[in-house]
């Protein structure tokens, strides 16, 4: 079995992931406020659409919603609605992401960034099932079911102060913790083989075939992007490299860094011929970003450092 029934775009048959999958099934037949979490590349999104597709609501909306994309000054508007004349620019009544999902699902990803003041309002929509366009005096009812999914350690957050820890506890009723790539090695010949039939039929193109070497090098990848690092990287081979037999040393260093090299990055030696100091600094902190997402709060812990100092480093070496 490639994956499970009820979720076809999650595939893998490792038990970390199939409990995951099982949990998913039994939150999917009830209407519980789920909290999915996970790396960036794991697949929350998949995860939180094939909850909504097996649910009591599949016919309705879903409304997806990145909270890191929404400007902070509009965040409430963004999400709850607002009136003509509410505030300079609006010129007319605009319903909310909350409105758009009526009946249906309303998926907020990156839940984490949304600002103190949309987490208070989130908070008591969740509670009371009623929300508040800006403008208006009153409240209005709504039938609408959240997930919601960070690849961030919310409870950590909360213990900061940067995020509600009352919002917390309400997101968390389900809990679904997606595993890394790298903690499902045994899914990877499974996930490289649907991508490589999948993306050869949608380029319409012959494809390729990868050799036990390419297999054998990516089981002992770190995955840093997880399965979306690995879907992009079996697309790239299926259009530049349609109907040919890859070996591991046919793929680019720069399209997966050296296997080796990710084994054990404490107790690695210098080599006899030396390294360039800044060129270890710059691919650290590559791959650090690509873990978490792009977060600079998180990479700067994965690396040890204060954000000053992360900041500092980013525009030292030209990153944007």
């Amino acid at each position: 079995m490639f994956s499970s029934d009820s979720f076809p775009l999650l595939g893998g048959e490792s038990p970390a992931l199939q409990s995951v999958l099982r949990s998913a099934s039994l939150v999917a037949a009830t209407d519980a406020t789920a909290l999915i979490t996970g790396e960036s590349g794991t697949g929350k999104e998949l995860l939180a659409g094939g909850v909504h597709q097996v649910s009591r609501r599949y016919a309705g909306p879903w409304v997806p919603v990145n909270c890191a994309a929404l400007p902070s000054e509009l965040v409430e508007a963004e999400l709850f609605g607002y009136w003509k004349g509410a505030f300079t620019g609006a010129d007319r009544d605009t319903p909310g992401f909350v409105h758009q999902a009526q009946n249906g699902t309303l998926f907020l990803d990156e839940i984490a960034e949304l600002t103190l003041s949309g987490q208070g309002k989130l908070l008591r929509f969740l509670e009371a099932g009623e929300c508040q366009r800006l403008g208006s005096g009153r409240a209005e009812k709504l039938d609408v079911r959240i997930i919601a999914a960070t690849h961030q350690d919310l409870s950590a957050l909360a213990a900061q102060g940067r995020f509600r820890s009352d919002l917390f506890y309400r997101l968390n009723v389900i809990p679904l913790g997606l595993p890394a790539l790298r903690e499902r090695t045994g899914d990877i010949q499974l996930l490289l083989e649907h991508f490589r039939e999948a993306l050869a039929v949608r380029h319409g193109v012959t494809a390729p075939v990868f050799a036990p070497s390419v297999l054998k090098r990516f089981s002992r990848y770190s995955w840093p992007g997880n399965v979306r690092e690995l879907k992009n990287l079996v697309e790239r081979c299926v259009v530049l490299m349609a109907g040919q037999t890859i070996e591991a040393h046919d793929i680019p260093d720069g399209w997966l860094a050296d296997a080796s090299a990710t084994e054990d990055q404490l107790g690695m030696e210098l080599p006899a011929e030396g390294v360039r100091l800044e060129s270890v600094e710059v691919s650290l902190i590559q791959q650090a970003l690509a873990r978490t997402g792009g977060n600079r709060s998180r990479t700067a812990e994965l690396l040890g450092v204060t954000r000053d100092t992360l900041v500092y480093r980013l525009r030292k070496y030209g990153f944007r």
